[in-house]
């Protein structure tokens, strides 16, 4: 009977040897049932073997070959493979985490019926002209549905009233309901280099490129293979166009387009505007957001062909595209896409294996790239394409003002300047955003007698305040408590907040403009389903005048009616114990400030800092990206940091401190005895030393050669793998963002 190996979701490093019968036809990268233990689980077939280290009695067969979707492909399995590889995670659980939920259960899939609207044959003999004028929304559907049959929501993107003009088309006899077949899979593809039907499409394209946006375009269509881009182009400067214009170019070729973004937040807005400028193109989105049935639906149809254009978070670069042409990762430099448990992959970089794998264009955007990716577009292996103009005239980079607060009094954390500009946006009937990095009321609550801290128990960190519910909370761990009416330690009842979040910002600021429509936005505020779209229409309508947010509000929004940026509190960052604590202050300043005067308005920045002549605030005001990034870079060689370094970092964490500690030491000891040519540091507590009565510790391994790091790794792990490691939790992370 023929051996299969199978990838199971289970924490060793091997496949597992199963036999199937003679006259089953099995694919690599099939889904199939097998027993493992007691239970029936669910496996990836991932190679044939001629024998087995398993005896023939002990080899199990194949519960079921699940046909109900097709196998991952090829490309597919050695991407994954590559993962398992380059960061040390067992195959199986790479192979099952690339998965939907839904193609992970035992249970066969079951796709609901896919209905398209089509023209009927009284539609296709009406003569749309004798339409009433005032049937606008009906003669675009009818226009439409003469290039192609479209879905529900394709055609919702041509208008908000497009549901009930289609009832009356409906009603009329002119439209009418298909099945688009059980499973999206049926759908045909192009063959190469065939022009079908599916290559032409309805394109908006109502935006006229700039010089600049014209030659950043130019550049990557009329790239033949593989090649990376870095589009450093301004916030405003229309880096969203660019991708447009090359989605464009990618769909008249018959190809896919993938668009990874940062985050679930941005999702809806943008999947919104590509739909409204390509209406009768299928497009999918793959988020965490979508319920598990959707999230698979979509991802099956990237996997057919049918969905041209897939917009979606991090893990969505491991969608099966038979068409991928192009790939464009937005506001590449963004730490959320490193995932930070199970596999803790880059989409960006395996975005850009995967490119180079394909043989196809990728495209990083950014108006502050990672040092990483600017040292590589700086040293050639990647293309430089940059962006120095606002793309709508007459938009201007805001001027961004430093203010001294070692120089100035602060009312609740404001200076006079700062209140002076928002009552100048109030008057002019203008919106104005406060950000500060920190959701809550106030970071710490103490007394003023003996000193006490609301501390968590915990961890290694401090309660939160939250005034509206009277808690404190941490935000590391979850513990929650009330607010004690007496100090713990000495009953004193005089509890003061200390230092601010956005719910203390949000309340003294309605006490200063008891007019003004204040908006808050954070995590706290936009937990329920639907309230951060509601928000942003909000804003979008001008319901509100004063928004207060965290880094929520920092990307990728175009909010017209916005001119001044306030930023309260960012000078943590600069002596912070992370080395890229400055960066990112940098990018997320940039991008917040970017907000600002994005149409005809003048925009207006204001930082309140004790630090006015630090070098990044100097490049923030001046808007110049590259000379922050020549002085980061200078630091980063002298220190030997990344770029010019390749990291390992190994976490430990145990309820017993000295467990944590002696396995490190353990692992140290063991990595030393190697003697490669790896630079190995010692054992030292991490950032956030205790969490969730765990204590934590690390051990970084670097070498400035990633083939060394990385043959040094394939050494060491199996011998880390053999560490008794008992009730202990550790775990290796390569190219760490978070220490």
């Amino acid at each position: 009977m023929p051996i299969i190996r199978v990838a199971l979701d289970v924490p060793l490093s091997t496949l597992f040897d199963y036999v199937v019968e003679e006259n089953t036809e099995v694919i690599f990268g099939q889904r199939v049932l097998v027993p493992f233990g007691r239970k029936q689980v669910l496996g990836v077939v991932m190679e044939r073997a001629e024998q087995s280290d398993l005896s023939a009695a002990r080899l199990k067969a194949v519960t079921q070959v699940l046909d109900d979707v097709p196998p991952l492909p090829q490309e597919m399995l050695t991407l994954l493979r590559f993962c398992s590889d380059y960061y040390h995670h067992p195959l199986g659980m790479t192979v099952l985490s690339a998965l939907p939920a839904r193609l992970r259960d035992t249970e066969p899939i079951k796709l609901k019926q896919a209905l398209d609207y089509t023209l009927s044959a009284a539609g296709r003999a009406l003569d749309i002209e004798t339409l009433p004028k005032r049937r606008v929304v009906q003669q675009r559907i009818l226009q439409a549905l003469r290039e192609a049959p479209m879905s529900g929501a394709q055609l919702r993107s041509l208008s908000p009233s497009a549901p009930a003009a289609l009832k009356v088309l409906l009603e009329a006899g002119w439209v009418e309901l298909v099945d688009r077949s059980q499973n999206p899979l049926s759908n045909s593809l192009p063959q190469a280099g065939e022009r079908t039907e599916t290559a032409r499409h309805i394109f908006n394209g109502a935006h006229t490129l700039t010089p600049e946006q014209q030659q950043a375009v130019d550049a990557v269509t009329q790239q033949t293979g593989y090649a990376c881009f870095l589009l450093h182009g301004i916030t405003g400067s229309g880096k969203t166009e660019i991708y447009v214009h090359l989605m464009h170019e990618m769909l008249q070729r018959g190809g896919q387009v993938l668009l990874l973004v940062p985050e679930i937040n941005l999702t809806p807005q943008l999947e919104h505007y590509f739909r409204s400028r390509f209406p009768d193109v299928e497009l999918v989105s793959l988020h965490s957001g979508l319920a598990d049935g959707e999230r698979a639906l979509n991802w099956l149809k990237a996997q057919s062909g049918a969905a041209r254009i897939v917009l979606g978070t991090r893990l969505s670069v491991f969608t099966p595209l038979p068409k991928l042409s192009l790939i464009l990762v937005d506001e590449e430099h963004d730490s959320s896409f490193k995932q930070q448990d199970g596999l803790r992959y880059s989409a960006r970089d395996v975005a850009i294996f995967r490119a180079n794998q394909r043989g196809v264009p990728i495209v990083l955007g950014s108006a502050t790239p990672s040092l990483e990716s600017w040292f590589n577009a700086k040293s050639g292996r990647y293309q430089l394409l940059q962006l120095k103009q606002r793309a709508v005239q007459p938009a201007t980079l805001p001027v961004v003002r430093c203010m001294d607060i070692s120089q100035l009094p602060l009312e609740e954390g404001m200076s006079q300047p700062l209140l002076a500009a928002i009552e100048t946006c109030l008057q002019r009937q203008e919106q104005s955003l406060i950000f500060i990095n920190r959701r809550g009321f106030a970071p710490v609550l103490m007394c003023t007698s003996c000193g006490w801290l609301s501390e968590c128990k915990h961890c290694a960190g401090k309660l939160v305040l939250h005034q509206k519910d009277r808690s404190l909370r941490c935000h590391h761990c979850g513990a929650q408590q009330r607010v004690p009416h007496a100090c713990p330690t000495c009953g004193d009842a005089d509890l003061k907040p200390v230092g601010f979040g956005t719910q203390r910002l949000e309340e003294s600021l309605q006490a200063r403009f008891p007019q003004a429509r204040i908006l808050r936005v954070d995590r706290d505020s936009t937990r329920n389903k639907g309230a951060w779209n509601a928000m942003r229409k909000q804003i979008h309508d001008g319901a509100a005048d004063i928004l207060i947010g965290t880094q929520m509000l920092a990307k990728g929004h175009d909010f017209p009616n916005l001119t001044l940026v306030g930023v309260v509190s960012p000078d943590g960052a600069l002596y912070s114990a992370d080395f890229r604590a400055s960066e990112k202050l940098f990018a997320q300043l940039t991008q917040v400030g970017g907000r600002a005067g994005r149409a005809d308005k003048a925009g207006e920045v204001i930082v309140q800092t004790a630090f006015p002549n630090h070098p990044l605030f100097q490049a923030l005001r001046a808007h110049d990206y590259e000379i922050w990034a020549q002085t980061l870079l200078a630091e980063r060689q002298m220190a030997g940091f990344p770029p010019y370094v390749y990291q390992a970092l190994l976490s430990a964490e145990s309820q017993q401190e000295s467990d944590a500690f002696n396995f490190l030491k353990q692992a140290r000891s063991m990595a030393l005895e190697l003697h490669m040519p790896v630079e190995v540091y010692g054992v030292v507590p991490a950032a956030m030393p205790r969490r969730a009565n765990h204590h934590r510790a690390q051990l970084l391994v670097q070498s400035d050669k990633r083939k060394a790091l990385g043959e040094f790794l394939r050494v060491w792990k199996p011998g880390l793998d053999g560490l008794p490691a008992g009730k202990l939790r550790w775990v290796l992370d390569v190219d760490p963002m978070e220490f």
